[in-house]
């Protein structure tokens, strides 16, 4: 490319990018700053990100003030709809976890030994008096309610049969899991409402009505134990019985399982009442 000449000393135009001190020996000509290539100019664009930054910043500090505000952060809920996993406790485990504190560890009581004829529940891990005629080996697995105790170890007899079925004096234990994992702590009073409530709830007729006769912490077998005693009163057509002597007793054994002993009289046959009160009295831990 061939240069274009510079203009004569008289013009008063100065070349492109040129800077004049006047007409002083030692001036300079001082280039002016470079300027930015075609196609590099970044500062709207780098704006234009700063300021989507800021609005996301204060979006975000919004929805964490709202959710704390509101609860939902540290509840342990999910405020988005997501489900929950599903809770695999055992039932009494999740209507009565165990106690958060230290628990007492239980102390075992000396107890005198049993004599006279038993009946020995391995599962539910004791021991507890038994009867001759009219009673017999319970046959059958009962297994109702919220709580789905087993009772399938005890004695009973069958006192009346009419439209509905048989109807039984009874005395049946079970083992039920109480606790998480290996855990051994119990919520006594927790746990053996619920049992005596699901046993009301599940083999009596409704409506009934309950007249609470002891309803406390205890020992049974020299072991921490809550025991429910009450009379239920009832009407259901063809039945004989219109009421029932109950004890409803949890027992702590010192296993992942609470033992469960209940014992029925209907009010049929009063001159078994006193079982109620022996059975609980005879009741020895494995």
């Amino acid at each position: 490319m061939t240069p274009e000449p510079l203009p004569d000393s008289g013009s008063s135009a100065f070349p492109a990018g040129t800077v004049t001190r006047g007409a002083h020996p030692d001036a300079v000509d001082v280039p002016p700053p470079p300027q930015a290539p075609p196609g590099r100019r970044v500062a709207p664009r780098l704006l234009w990100f700063g300021f989507a930054a800021a609005v996301l910043l204060a979006g975000g500090v919004t929805l964490v003030l709202v959710l704390t505000m509101s609860g939902a952060i540290g509840s342990g809920s999910r405020p988005f709809g997501a489900e929950p996993p599903p809770d695999v406790r055992p039932p009494l485990a999740r209507l009565c976890p165990a106690p958060t504190g230290a628990a007492e560890a239980p102390s075992a009581e000396p107890q005198p030994p049993a004599r006279g004829r038993r009946t020995v529940d391995e599962t539910a891990g004791i021991s507890y008096a038994a009867y001759g005629d009219p009673w017999e080996t319970w046959p059958y697995l009962w297994r109702m309610g919220t709580l789905q105790v087993p009772y399938h170890v005890g004695q009973h007899f069958v006192t009346e049969t009419y439209v509905g079925g048989s109807y039984h004096a009874s005395i049946l234990s079970a083992a039920v899991p109480a606790t998480i994992n290996d855990s051994t702590a119990i919520d006594l009073e927790c746990t053996g409402r619920q049992v005596a409530a699901d046993v009301r709830a599940e083999y009596y007729p409704r409506p009934n009505q309950m007249d609470l006769m002891r309803d406390e912490r205890t020992t049974l077998g020299g072991r921490p134990a809550w025991v429910s005693k009450f009379r239920l009163h009832f009407d259901e057509p063809g039945l004989s019985a219109k009421d029932e002597l109950v004890a409803v007793a949890l027992i702590d054994v010192s296993r992942p399982t609470a033992a469960v002993l209940y014992v029925s009289i209907p009010g049929t046959h009063p001159q078994w009442n006193h079982v109620v009160d022996e059975v609980l009295a005879s009741v020895r831990v494995l």
